[in-house]
């Protein structure tokens, strides 16, 4: 398995608009092409103003091919222009991790 985790730093005060913008308008476009996350959490402790989720892939060329549909899709491009102007996120990071050979995922 390929986990995709990405971690986004909100802007301080556009945290919960963020989140609705997304759940109204990204979530729906990425459970099409993607799936549902693996999880997707907000931080509480530490370094705040961060959104982490994590999406599962079988590998690379799966997250490739299934990550590609989703940038053609109308409603991603719609949503990535409501999200782009630096509004909601000031710094995004992404990690793709693969399962240890003990792992059960």
């Amino acid at each position: 398995m390929l986990v995709d985790i990405r971690r986004y730093t909100v802007v301080p005060g556009m945290l919960r608009a963020y989140l609705e913008v997304y759940e109204q308008h990204g979530l729906p476009v990425q459970r099409r092409h993607v799936g549902d996350p693996l999880g997707y959490f907000i931080s509480e402790v530490g370094e705040l103003n961060q959104v982490v989720h994590l999406w599962g892939y079988e590998d690379a060329t799966d997250r490739q091919r299934r990550r590609a549909q989703m940038e053609r899709d109308p409603d991603w491009i719609e949503y990535k222009k409501m999200t782009a102007s630096g509004k909601y996120i000031q710094r995004q990071e992404n990690q793709l991790l693969i399962s240890a050979p003990w792992s059960k995922l």
